[in-house]
C-alpha cells in the first residue's frame, strides 16, 4: 500500500513549534490543524469513480484553501502569518499534498499494480564521477544530482558503481525516477518560469520519457508559450491573475486586511480551483499509464 505523505500537515505542525508565533494564533493554528486533519480524511475517503471523486475532491480543496487564506492567514490579528506565508510554505504545500490522494483516487485502478511513489521527492537529475588519475576514488567516486520536486510520479533508483567487473568494493547511490514531474507555484512569474523550463530540460535529459508539468494558482506575468520549452504545459488552476500589487499593498497591515476583506474573500470565491484545469492534469497522468495496442493505432492512424 503507498503512503501518500502530507507535506501541509508537516508545515502546520512546524508552525506551531515556530518561536515567532504570535500568541494570539496559536489556538488559530491548532484549529487549522484540526480542519487539516477533517480534510485530508475526507480526501481519502472519497469513492474512487472519477465523476464522483472529481467534483468532490475539488470542492474540498476550495473549501479548505479558502479558510486556510482568509480565516487563517488574512484574519490574524498580527501581521506574521501574512508577511511570512510564502516562507512557511502554507499555500503551495496545499496542492502538494492534495496532488497525490487526488491522483491515486481518481485513477486507482490504473496505477494500482505499477509499484509507484506519489508526492513531493528528490529525483535524479544527473550523475558524476571525483575520481582523478591519482585518487582512485571508492566507484569511480560516484556522485548523484538530484532536484527537489514538488509533485512526482516515481521509482526508487539505485546506483551501484565499480572498478571491477564482478563489482568488488563498490560504491552505491540512491535516488528517485521521476516519470511525471509537476512544479507547484502559487503565483506564477516570469523568474519562475524560466527556472522551471531549466528543470524540465534537465529531466527530460535524464529521463527522455518524462513528462513535466508547471501548475499554479494565480498567474503573475504574460503567457509565453510553453513549446518553446521543456515544458509540457502550463495549467493555471484557478483561471486567473493574481491581485494586482496596488490592490495587495492594502494587505500589508492588519487595518488594512480589515478594511478591504470583503474584496479579498470575494476574489477567492469568483476564482476557485476549478474543475475542468485539474481534470486536465488528471488525464495527461491516464495518458501515460495506457500503452496503445497494435488495433488501436489502426484504428485511429497514430500513436
Amino acid at each position: 500500500m503507498t503512503i501518500l505523505p502530507s507535506p501541509h500537515g508537516d508545515k502546520l505542525q512546524a508552525l506551531l513549534s515556530n518561536a515567532k508565533l504570535p500568541e494570539s494564533d496559536v489556538s488559530r493554528v491548532h484549529e487549522s490543524i484540526e480542519r487539516y486533519d477533517d480534510w485530508r480524511e475526507k480526501l481519502l475517503g472519497l469513492n474512487p469513480d472519477v465523476d464522483v471523486c472529481l467534483p468532490e475532491s475539488v470542492n474540498l480543496l476550495n473549501s479548505y484553501k479558502r479558510f486556510l487564506e482568509l480565516e487563517l492567514i488574512y484574519d490574524s490579528s498580527n501581521d506574521f502569518l501574512y508577511r511570512q506565508k510564502g516562507q512557511l510554505k502554507l499555500d503551495n504545500t496545499v496542492i502538494e499534498e492534495f496532488l497525490p490522494i487526488f491522483i491515486t483516487k481518481v485513477w486507482k485502478s490504473e496505477l494500482a499494480n505499477l509499484s509507484l511513489d506519489f508526492g513531493p521527492n528528490n529525483c535524479f537529475s544527473s550523475v558524476y564521477f571525483t575520481s582523478t588519475i591519482s585518487q582512485a576514488n571508492k566507484g569511480g567516486g560516484l556522485r548523484i544530482r538530484q532536484k527537489s520536486q514538488d509533485f512526482v510520479i516515481s521509482r526508487p533508483l539505485f546506483v551501484k558503481a565499480s572498478y571491477r567487473d564482478d563489482f568488488g568494493n563498490a560504491i552505491i547511490a540512491k535516488s528517485n525516477l521521476a516519470y511525471v514531474a509537476a512544479e507547484c507555484k502559487t503565483n506564477l512569474d516570469k523568474t519562475m518560469f524560466q527556472e522551471a523550463a531549466a528543470t524540465a530540460l534537465d529531466l527530460k535529459v535524464a529521463i527522455p520519457s518524462a513528462k513535466y508539468f508547471l501548475l499554479c494558482e494565480w498567474l503573475d506575468m504574460t503567457p509565453i508559450s510553453s513549446s518553446l520549452t521543456a515544458i509540457d504545459e502550463i495549467i493555471i488552476l484557478r483561471k486567473a491573475k493574481r491581485i494586482s500589487s496596488n490592490v495587495r499593498s492594502h494587505f500589508a497591515t492588519v487595518e488594512g486586511r480589515k478594511k478591504h476583506r470583503g474584496y479579498f474573500e470575494q476574489y477567492l470565491l469568483d476564482h476557485p480551483f476549478h474543475e475542468e484545469t485539474l481534470r486536465r492534469f488528471a488525464n495527461h497522468i491516464k495518458t501515460l499509464t495506457t500503452d496503445t495496442s497494435e488495433d488501436e493505432a489502426l484504428e485511429n492512424g497514430h500513436f
